[in-house]
Protein backbone atom coordinates (compact mmCIF):
# COMPACT_ATOMS: atom_id res chain seq x y z
CA UNK A 1 0.00 0.00 0.00
CA UNK A 2 1.05 3.27 -0.78
CA UNK A 3 1.10 5.64 1.99
CA UNK A 4 -0.82 8.95 1.34
CA UNK A 5 -0.34 12.51 2.76
CA UNK A 6 -3.27 14.58 3.60
CA UNK A 7 -2.16 18.39 4.17
CA UNK A 8 -4.85 20.72 6.30
CA UNK A 9 -4.51 24.17 5.48
CA UNK A 10 -6.80 27.02 7.14
CA UNK A 11 -8.54 29.11 4.67
CA UNK A 12 -10.22 32.32 5.21
CA UNK A 13 -12.88 31.73 2.60
CA UNK A 14 -13.32 28.19 2.31
CA UNK A 15 -15.60 28.98 -1.24
CA UNK A 16 -13.13 31.15 -2.70
CA UNK A 17 -10.45 29.03 -1.72
CA UNK A 18 -11.82 25.82 -3.32
CA UNK A 19 -12.34 27.38 -6.63
CA UNK A 20 -8.90 28.49 -6.78
CA UNK A 21 -7.74 24.94 -6.47
CA UNK A 22 -10.55 23.54 -8.92
CA UNK A 23 -9.42 26.11 -11.06
CA UNK A 24 -5.85 24.36 -11.05
CA UNK A 25 -7.70 21.26 -12.35
CA UNK A 26 -7.23 19.48 -9.32
CA UNK A 27 -10.94 17.71 -7.74
CA UNK A 28 -12.80 18.24 -5.09
CA UNK A 29 -14.07 14.68 -3.20
CA UNK A 30 -17.75 15.77 -2.36
CA UNK A 31 -17.40 12.60 0.31
CA UNK A 32 -14.88 14.30 2.61
CA UNK A 33 -16.35 18.00 2.12
CA UNK A 34 -18.82 19.77 4.10
CA UNK A 35 -19.32 23.70 4.85
CA UNK A 36 -16.55 23.15 7.41
CA UNK A 37 -13.39 21.98 4.81
CA UNK A 38 -13.17 20.85 1.45
CA UNK A 39 -10.81 17.96 0.21
CA UNK A 40 -9.16 18.66 -3.20
CA UNK A 41 -7.43 15.37 -4.74
CA UNK A 42 -3.93 16.73 -5.69
CA UNK A 43 -3.04 12.75 -6.72
CA UNK A 44 -3.67 9.45 -5.91
CA UNK A 45 -1.68 9.69 -2.97
CA UNK A 46 -2.17 13.63 -1.94
CA UNK A 47 -5.27 15.45 -0.62
CA UNK A 48 -5.38 19.47 0.77
CA UNK A 49 -7.61 19.55 3.49
CA UNK A 50 -8.89 23.48 3.35
CA UNK A 51 -10.57 24.01 6.34
CA UNK A 52 -12.03 27.19 7.84
CA UNK A 53 -10.28 28.96 10.89
CA UNK A 54 -12.86 27.28 13.37
CA UNK A 55 -12.44 24.07 12.08
CA UNK A 56 -8.88 24.07 11.58
CA UNK A 57 -8.32 25.08 15.50
CA UNK A 58 -10.27 21.96 16.23
CA UNK A 59 -7.21 19.81 15.37
CA UNK A 60 -4.93 22.55 17.49
CA UNK A 61 -4.55 24.62 20.55
CA UNK A 62 -2.13 27.03 18.63
CA UNK A 63 -2.86 30.36 16.90
CA UNK A 64 -3.67 29.92 13.40
CA UNK A 65 -0.26 31.63 10.92
CA UNK A 66 -0.52 35.03 9.97
CA UNK A 67 1.03 34.56 6.57
CA UNK A 68 1.01 37.91 5.30
CA UNK A 69 3.88 38.22 8.06
CA UNK A 70 5.33 34.71 8.58
CA UNK A 71 5.78 30.93 6.82
CA UNK A 72 4.52 28.27 8.52
CA UNK A 73 5.58 25.37 5.43
CA UNK A 74 6.05 25.17 2.52
CA UNK A 75 4.67 22.73 -0.21
CA UNK A 76 6.57 21.13 -3.16
CA UNK A 77 4.80 19.70 -5.97
CA UNK A 78 6.66 17.04 -8.80
CA UNK A 79 5.24 17.98 -12.06
CA UNK A 80 5.84 16.14 -15.33
CA UNK A 81 7.21 18.50 -17.47
CA UNK A 82 8.14 21.61 -17.60
CA UNK A 83 5.01 22.62 -19.52
CA UNK A 84 2.98 21.62 -16.74
CA UNK A 85 5.27 23.37 -14.47
CA UNK A 86 4.33 26.81 -16.27
CA UNK A 87 0.73 26.13 -17.02
CA UNK A 88 -0.10 25.04 -12.88
CA UNK A 89 1.94 28.55 -11.70
CA UNK A 90 -0.22 30.48 -14.92
CA UNK A 91 -3.63 28.60 -13.99
CA UNK A 92 -2.77 29.95 -9.76
CA UNK A 93 -1.64 33.69 -11.42
CA UNK A 94 -5.19 33.66 -13.04
CA UNK A 95 -6.93 32.06 -10.19
CA UNK A 96 -5.78 34.99 -8.01
CA UNK A 97 -2.74 33.67 -6.41
CA UNK A 98 0.45 35.23 -6.65
CA UNK A 99 4.10 34.62 -7.39
CA UNK A 100 7.49 36.12 -6.09
CA UNK A 101 9.82 34.46 -7.93
CA UNK A 102 10.85 33.54 -11.59
CA UNK A 103 10.76 30.08 -13.47
CA UNK A 104 14.40 28.34 -12.41
CA UNK A 105 16.24 25.96 -14.55
CA UNK A 106 19.16 24.68 -12.65
CA UNK A 107 19.66 21.84 -15.12
CA UNK A 108 18.80 18.78 -13.28
CA UNK A 109 15.41 20.64 -12.12
CA UNK A 110 13.22 23.17 -13.01
CA UNK A 111 10.86 25.18 -11.37
CA UNK A 112 8.83 27.89 -10.34
CA UNK A 113 6.50 28.91 -7.47
CA UNK A 114 2.91 30.12 -6.65
CA UNK A 115 1.62 31.50 -3.61
CA UNK A 116 -2.74 30.38 -2.96
CA UNK A 117 -5.22 32.94 -1.77
CA UNK A 118 -3.98 32.21 1.94
CA UNK A 119 -0.75 32.66 1.92
CA UNK A 120 0.38 29.48 1.79
CA UNK A 121 3.14 28.88 -0.58
CA UNK A 122 4.01 26.10 -3.24
CA UNK A 123 7.00 25.23 -5.10
CA UNK A 124 6.08 23.60 -8.39
CA UNK A 125 8.97 21.37 -10.04
CA UNK A 126 9.71 18.98 -13.16
CA UNK A 127 12.96 17.17 -12.41
CA UNK A 128 13.71 14.91 -15.24
CA UNK A 129 14.63 11.14 -14.65
CA UNK A 130 14.28 11.75 -10.98
CA UNK A 131 12.50 9.65 -8.17
CA UNK A 132 11.82 10.45 -4.76
CA UNK A 133 11.69 7.02 -3.63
Amino acid sequence: MSRQIFISLPVADLSKSTAFFEALGFARNPQFSNDDGTCIVVSDTIAVMLLTHAKFRDFTPKAVCDTSKSVEALFSLSCTSREEVDSLVARALAAGGTTYDEPEDLGFMYSHSFVDLDGHGWGVLHMPGASAA
